[in-house]
């Protein structure tokens, strides 16, 4: 569903991606690993259309998606969410997941002049599909809560919940466990696991290994923005590469 070839991306001197491939199989949980400064960050930037590469292609359900910009990159289906939660915490919850809805009628001024029923039925739905999702994550009781009051956790999962608004594909997640209590990251690969159980594809960003462990297969490792090896947790972490990558040769 979205593969990358030989795609190369530096920064003046910094070569933060030399000749990454990766595939991305259809409703399936990749996870990507790797040290720090493998290229992990950059290669989701350059998936979600925040950088282009300066060479190699990227392809996402059957498009040639090198170059596009990442509004574009969601109305195809392919969304991320990022490392630290993005909310606008002076909005509430559901004005976060309302802001989401795609192609909303009343965003054109004389829509809500000359066609004010339609524009509300649009309202109305979306709001009924913010609802279901919040419910989903069991976050509709905070719906009028503004977003900066939420935990940590509790944001992570009205960053999924947003991106789930544009009925997306894909969904790129960058570290959705981190930085958030060992409860909230269970209930977060539970959320992880029924969206692929529903047909969902995802990719994650993970430093978590229990995580990768649980969700994830199959699992790439990234080494000086190269592909190491892919394959299932067990051949990961038993070979000598990926040990002589995160710990040192002398390791």
């Amino acid at each position: 569903m979205l593969s990358a070839h030989n795609v190369s991306k530096s920064f003046g001197g910094f070569q933060a991606l030399n000749g990454c491939s990766i595939e991305i199989g259809a409703q399936s949980i990749t996870g990507i690993i790797g040290p720090n400064g493998a290229g992990k960050s950059t290669l989701f930037n350059i998936f979600g259309g925040l950088f282009a590469p300066d060479s190699g292609t990227l392809a996402f359900d059957g498009h040639d998606i090198g170059g596009r910009r990442p509004d574009q990159l969601a109305r195809l289906g392919l969304v991320r969410t990022f490392q630290i939660s993005r909310e606008l915490g002076e909005l509430t919850v559901l004005e976060n997941m309302l802001l989401a809805a795609p192609a909303q009628g009343g965003e054109h001024v004389w829509r809500n002049f000359f066609a004010p029923r339609a524009v509300r039925a649009e309202q109305e739905e979306a709001i009924g599909r913010a609802r279901g999702l919040l419910e989903q994550v069991s976050l509709w009781p905070l719906a009028n809560e503004p977003a900066r009051n939420l935990s940590g956790g509790q944001k992570k999962l009205l960053e999924i919940s947003r991106a789930l608004m544009l009925a997306p594909k894909l969904i790129l997640l960058d570290e959705p466990t981190a930085g958030v209590s060992p409860l909230m990251s269970k209930t977060l690969g539970e959320v992880i696991a029924k969206l692929r159980a529903g047909g969902l594809t995802l990719v994650i960003i993970e430093h978590d290994m229990d995580v990768i462990a649980e969700l994830c297969s199959p699992i790439y490792v990234l080494a000086e923005g190269r592909t190491l090896m892919s394959g299932t947790y067990n051949e990961v972490v038993s070979n000598r590469d990926v040990m002589h990558a995160y710990l040192g040769k002398v390791a």
